[in-house]
């Protein structure tokens, strides 16, 4: 039998939960659909889950403002009863190293002092006293280990950074995507796990609804694309790539995992860092380790997957480039000869910015090109993709006249067109990945 719903979700990772989550608060009858068996078992459980709010670009910032909120507050987000269990948030804070590839921050600081998201500006000297582990010496650019000049300094030493105090981590990324499934079913929400969809049915001149690959129909009139790695195949399917001049393709990382320096408790007095100048990011990882990634600098290839299904899940040379970039900044790191940590794959799109739009195809949504950055912004997006299509669904053209979205806490309008399949390349992001 043809099961209906007023809209279908493809994906049960974070950012699908909140997107049904949303939608039913709404009253709308959703149906989230995921080949995985578990909510958040996909590309959610191996996000670093790093809860940030520095951006290069003004909706950016504001966007990942608003989205701290909610984990600060997950529980009431959640309306979660007292006795249930729900995802950590450590608040630990974000430093971000000062550098001439980010501009010295001045527009990340612009941006925040603009929506007043409080961050300090850290001397050398402030940086060491918070990180004793921590050397100071510049070695930009980064180099791949192949080049003679790997792991020499330049000469140079870095300026200071400026200090996020609000930014953390969720210790458990895809248990948050369940607690917002599990929320969305006391909405009403219906989920169907072990799903995987093979084609997107049309009629009429718009989305119909999705099959499944056991030949089942379910039939709805929105169908919103949240497939994380796989969203390039399900557009695919559905025919919209014709006007999108931003692409989302699956980006094969790896995240390295290394005891912390003896001597120093980095789980309890570590922050986030990021590290342009080494090109690393970092932040506390269980049992005293220190959870490594890469921000992508050039010199590293991008290891593109044109199968999200079957691609190489175990470490390479990568690991071992990245545990030694930031045993340049920790001299006392240990890099061990097991390899510890994930392999993974992100939705990255053109320019690392999301999609969260329409499509040519009436009443099929797009969530995705998420760049393994927003899961930060889990909550938030659900909120702006259920505005979006109550928008859209209503009448209006977004295409032609962009929903304007308020975003509560922070009480602070954005042009959604912002996140548009078909702007132009955004060359103010940064074009890699923190969390």
């Amino acid at each position: 039998m043809t099961q209906t719903a007023d809209v279908l979700i493809i994906g049960a990772g974070v950012i699908g939960a909140a997107v049904a989550f949303e939608l039913s608060k709404m009253g709308l009858k959703t149906l989230t659909v995921d080949r995985n068996r578990q909510a958040g078992h996909g590309s959610t459980a191996g996000s670093c889950a790093i809860i940030r709010m520095h951006y290069s670009t003004f909706d950016g910032t504001a966007f990942a403002w608003e989205g701290y909120h909610y984990w600060r507050d997950w529980r009431d987000y959640l309306e979660a009863a007292a006795g249930e269990s729900v995802a950590t948030f450590r608040e630990t804070g974000c430093l971000v190293m000062k550098t001439e590839g980010n501009g010295l921050l001045e527009k990340h600081m612009k941006n925040s002092a603009a929506i007043d998201c409080p961050y300090e500006e850290w001397s050398p000297e402030q940086i060491t006293e918070r990180l004793p582990i921590y050397s100071m010496e510049s070695f930009a650019p980064p180099r791949a280990r192949a080049d003679a000049d790997f792991g020499k300094s330049n000469g140079g030493h870095l300026r200071g950074g400026v200090f996020w105090p609000k930014a953390g981590y969720v210790t458990d990324p895809a248990f948050s995507a369940q607690n917002l499934m599990d929320a969305s079913l006391r909405k009403g929400a219906r989920v169907q796990m072990g799903a995987t969809v093979t084609d997107i049915l049309t009629g009429g001149g718009r989305v119909k609804g999705v099959r499944l690959a056991d030949g089942t129909e379910l039939h709805a009139p929105v169908v919103i694309n949240v497939a994380g790695p796989a969203s390039s195949r399900i557009n695919a399917m559905a025919g919209v790539l014709d006007d999108m001049t931003i692409e989302t393709r699956a980006l094969r990382q790896e995240v390295v995992h290394v005891p912390a320096p003896k001597g120093f408790d980095f789980e309890t007095n570590g922050t986030i860092v990021s590290d342009s100048d080494i090109a690393c990011y970092v932040r506390p990882e269980h049992g005293n380790h220190i959870l490594i990634g890469s921000e992508d600098p050039e010199c590293d290839p991008h290891v593109w997957v044109d199968d999200d299904m079957d691609y190489n899940r175990d470490f390479t040379e990568q690991w071992t480039t990245q545990a030694m970039r930031y045993g340049q900044r920790v001299p006392s790191l240990g890099i061990p000869s097991k390899t510890r940590g994930v392999v993974d794959l992100y939705d990255a799109s053109t320019d690392w910015i999301p999609i969260y739009d329409k499509s040519l195809l009436p009443g099929f949504y797009m969530a995705c090109g998420t760049s393994g950055n927003q899961y930060k912004n889990a909550p938030i997006a659900g909120k702006m993709m259920a505005a979006l299509v109550d928008y859209c669904e209503g009448g209006a053209d977004h295409d032609s006249a962009p929903l304007r979205f308020t975003l509560p806490y922070i009480d602070q309008s954005i042009d959604v067109g912002f996140y548009s399949r078909k702007r132009p390349i955004n060359q103010e992001s940064s074009f890699s990945v923190l969390g």
